[in-house]
């Protein structure tokens, strides 16, 4: 199903707003603010702060990560009546490890135009200040908030080649550093704060250095870039076995553990699991 975005049809608009500096806002994003009848924020309170430094009143209606299947309703409700509608999130690009997603899959199904405006977020400001590639990289998002399903994910990534992106909370952050080191070795990162505002820092380093470096009362939302997997390790000196304890030991089941095998040596599972319960007799 095709779009024609500027056709004149009404539509639902995803609006960046300022991550830090209120300059981070374009005047296309002021514009569509203007233009829409109707906007769904994350927080409305934080919503309105925003409105008020830019003179603009809109109705505010709350989208939130705990009721958008009823708010999505909402919204096309508003669409079917011909209204233009916003969507903003408290910093930020919408959906981008915020609100957003379940609303667009919905709307574009029954037909309706979105469009996304270019704009403020932190992964791309914290990438190119980095020092590390950025040809290829991958934008991860949150990891999970326990340790032992986080170390799980970063497993899955480890022997990933190109350059990794994370967000991270306050904190939570050295004991991710701490996993990130565990799990993919002392490689290089830039962890990246508060960007775009006055108390703006980057870290920059070998993981082990930079949590030496990040002392102190830690605040603000952390963006951490990994560099990708330099290691063209065959996995020769280690026996099929020890690898697949090495992911038992890890918190895996048996059955996932020859699953990462097979991923990690380049065969089929049915290989690994022969050679697995030969050498188990």
């Amino acid at each position: 199903m095709s779009q024609k975005s500027y056709s004149g049809k009404n539509a639902l608009y995803l609006i960046p707003t300022p991550i830090g500096n209120l300059e981070d806002i374009t005047l296309r994003s002021i514009n569509i603010l203007k233009q829409v009848e109707i906007i769904f924020c994350e927080d409305t309170r934080v919503a309105k702060l925003l409105l008020n430094q830019l003179n603009i009143k809109k109705k505010l209606i709350s989208c939130n990560n705990i009721n958008e299947n009823v708010v999505k309703e909402k919204i096309l409700t508003c669409l079917d009546q011909g209204y233009d509608v916003g969507i903003i999130t408290d910093r930020g690009t919408p959906i981008i490890s915020d609100p957003g997603y379940k609303t667009v899959e919905y709307v574009v199904d029954k037909g309706h135009n979105v469009i996304g405006l270019p704009g403020a977020t932190a992964l791309i400001p914290a990438l190119i200040t980095s020092g590390i590639e950025s040809n290829h990289f991958l934008f991860y998002g949150f990891l999970n908030s326990k340790t032992s399903k986080l170390e799980k994910e970063l497993e899955e990534l480890k022997d990933f080649k190109y350059t990794l992106i994370f967000y991270e909370s306050p904190h939570r952050i050295m004991d991710t550093l701490k996993s990130l080191k565990k799990i993919f070795g002392n490689r290089k990162i830039s962890i990246s704060r508060e960007i775009s505002k006055i108390y703006e820092e980057i870290y920059r380093g070998k993981i082990d250095v930079v949590i030496n470096e990040l002392t102190g009362e830690i605040k603000g939302e952390f963006v951490i870039i990994v560099e990708g997997n330099k290691d063209n390790s065959n996995y020769d000196n280690i026996s099929i076995i020890d690898h697949i304890k090495n992911y038992i030991n890890l918190g895996y089941s048996e059955k996932e553990a020859m699953k990462l095998v097979a991923r990690d040596r380049k065969t089929t599972k049915s290989d690994i699991y022969k050679e697995y319960h030969k050498g188990c007799e």
